[in-house]
């Protein structure tokens, strides 16, 4: 699914990896030396590749222990499931190669000031492309220049991820710098500009910081404090200059839903977002996955959906009777944000008005989530068009910048209360729930959050209180966003991928109302019974169609045959090198607890 359409006049940008014989530089070559980077034309097209390689298109079907889909993903099965790829596997460097092309010839264009904005965007985009390789890899090789197939950095060593952080905070700044900030582009998020490259700073800051923290990595150079007073300062400076703010039309029961199931993004919180559209024929299937049963079946988990609070800031699980209340008792009273992710009772998608129950068969935990399930007319259209979502996806918006500068803070130990007023307690306001009191959360951490079972058992110290609330609204907040397995590597809580995937509760064969009306929704029946005779649109035996963790009763245990390896903590917090790259340049190690049949090791005089 395509964001643009792109008129690129470049010939084919070959990789740096053994699969395309390293670099064929002759078609690029021709374009650089003689008509090419000639224009503010030339260089706008050559980079527009960048939205649509580099800004992820589809972040609402991530997996983790808080989303799940009827096929688990290699990372949450684990052991076996994960090997070293021959090749791929994200190790794939053509757009650094078109980057560092477009620098070392933006300067040829007749217009000085649309080559400083160009070489400004294209050290927006290095920056964010090596983010990427960095947490996927962490260290990795540092190339800022054009190299030629018989360059010998082609076989360069991986590089310290001190230097290449460093080298990406060079290029954000950069990019701050000299990226535009005047008013009107915020009214059309889909180009960056300086305030997206400060929430990319604040963002890989803020991950490196911690990242450094919980797993105990000491380098020569910076410590973790460095990384996380640079995501406060670029938080702060685009909280107090920048022209955001969270959207909020004072209507807490709708407000959060709205926001993700608009048409277009909205300006005032959306700092960058990727562009779709039903007339260019540019889609994306946020609604279908929500809605067929063919598109991956997803759901929220049984652990996620207990850490909503209730709406008076109490929480869910210090209630009596928490862990096998039906689903209707569960859904009473909690922060309006749940009813605006998944289905509750009285759900009726946006612009109808038929109740809808969740559908056990389209979400394997009962979950059913709603969050992108947009309008069935949405722009126009006369039918519903569920299978061509249009609605635009977000890459940066304010709410996130807003709980990085608190986790930042309090990971630093130097939040306040003003602090949490001018950050999550705003995330709060709009969603109509109590203000998060910094005194009262570090007095009294929660006990669910904090759980082996449940939570993040490795959270020490004097704000351990805090910390856990503003882990949880961050969940709660960028729930579908893309952002929760990066969260658990760089907090070294990979064991999370290890506590229970389970789905609502049932007491065992009988009827349930699921919509609040009185009248059953689902039937369950035992195993080898007969089948009822009801109205119920959803009729299941127990044991065969649907399976619960107790056998006759329990939470949906939809994965109960899936043999699933512990999280390798040796492992698994970094991906591995491809074999064939490694075969291609022996002077690339391979990470930590990735066998791969090869033993190469670095020597700085070998040329191949």
């Amino acid at each position: 699914m395509k964001r643009y359409t792109l008129l690129v006049a470049a010939a084919s940008m070959l990789a740096l990896s053994a699969c395309n014989d390293l670099l064929d530089l002759e078609p690029l070559d021709k374009i650089t030396q003689s008509n090419y980077f000639k224009t503010e034309s030339d260089l706008q097209l050559f980079t527009n590749p960048f939205y649509n390689n580099l800004l992820d298109k589809a972040p609402y079907d991530d997996q983790s222990d808080l989303y799940v889909q009827q096929t688990l993903s290699d990372v949450m099965i684990g052991g076996n499931k994960r090997l070293v790829p021959a090749s791929g596997g994200g190790w794939d460097w053509t757009d650094l190669r078109r980057m560092n092309t477009l620098l070392a010839n933006a300067d040829q264009c007749t217009d000085a000031d649309a080559a400083l904005h160009y070489k400004a965007l294209t050290r927006f985009f290095r920056a964010f492309f090596y983010f990427e390789k960095v947490k996927r890899f962490g260290d990795v090789p540092w190339y800022d220049t054009e190299l030629g197939s018989s360059d010998t950095a082609l076989y360069n060593p991986r590089d310290s991820r001190e230097l290449v952080m460093t080298k990406m905070i060079e290029d954000v700044d950069f990019a701050i710098k000299n990226l535009p900030d005047e008013k009107e582009e915020k009214s059309a998020p889909y180009r960056v500009t300086r305030w997206a490259a400060m929430a990319l700073k604040a963002q890989f800051c803020l991950y490196e910081g911690t990242y450094r923290k919980y797993q105990g990595l000491t380098l020569e150079g910076h410590d973790y404090t460095y990384y996380l007073e640079q995501s406060v300062a670029a938080a702060k400076e685009l909280m107090e200059t920048g022209p955001y703010k969270l959207y909020d039309n004072n209507k807490p029961e709708s407000d959060y839903l709205n926001l993700f199931c608009a048409e277009d993004a909205n300006p005032d919180e959306y700092i960058l977002a990727i562009k779709f559209s039903y007339d260019l024929k540019i889609y994306h299937n946020a609604t279908a996955h929500a809605l067929m049963s063919t598109q991956g079946r997803p759901g929220l988990t049984r652990k996620f959906v207990n850490t909503y609070l209730m709406e008076d800031g109490t929480a869910f699980t210090d209630q009596i009777g928490w862990q096998t209340m039906s689903f209707i008792d569960e859904m009473k009273n909690r922060d309006p944000r749940l009813a605006q992710t998944i289905r509750t009772q009285g759900y009726k998608r946006i612009g109808t008005t038929t109740v809808l129950a969740p559908d056990l068969m389209t979400s394997v935990t009962g979950y059913q989530p709603i969050k992108y399930v947009q309008d069935p007319k949405a722009a126009g259209g006369q039918v519903d068009r569920a299978d061509f979502s249009t609605c635009d996806l977000p890459v940066y918006r304010f709410a996130e910048v807003l709980l990085n500068y608190a986790e930042a803070k309090a990971e630093l130990g130097t939040l306040t209360q003003a602090d949490l007023d001018a950050s999550i307690n705003l995330l709060r306001d709009r969603a109509g729930m109590p203000d998060l009191n910094l005194a009262y959360a570090n007095a009294h951490p929660d006990r669910y959050l904090s759980s082996a079972e449940t939570g993040y058992p490795n959270v020490t110290g004097s704000n351990k209180g805090v910390i856990l609330e503003i882990r949880r609204e961050r969940a709660i907040e960028l729930t579908e966003e893309g952002f929760r397995f990066d969260d658990l590597v760089r907090w070294k809580a990979g064991y999370c991928i290890d506590q229970p995937i389970t789905g609502m509760y049932f007491e065992g064969p009988g009827s349930y109302d699921l919509t609040g009306d009185g009248q059953a929704d689902v039937v369950l029946y035992a195993k080898g019974t007969a089948k009822p005779s009801t109205k119920a649109t959803q009729v299941y035996e127990i044991g065969k169609e649907l399976f619960l963790t107790e056998d006759t009763h329990g939470y949906i245990d939809y994965h109960h045959n899936i043999n699933r390896t512990p999280f390798n903590e040796d492992r698994d917090y970094l991906y591995p090198i491809p074999t064939d790259e490694r075969s291609l340049n022996h002077n690339l190690t391979q990470n930590p607890g990735w066998a791969d049949g090869l033993d190469f090791q670095y020597n700085k005089n070998s040329k191949l």
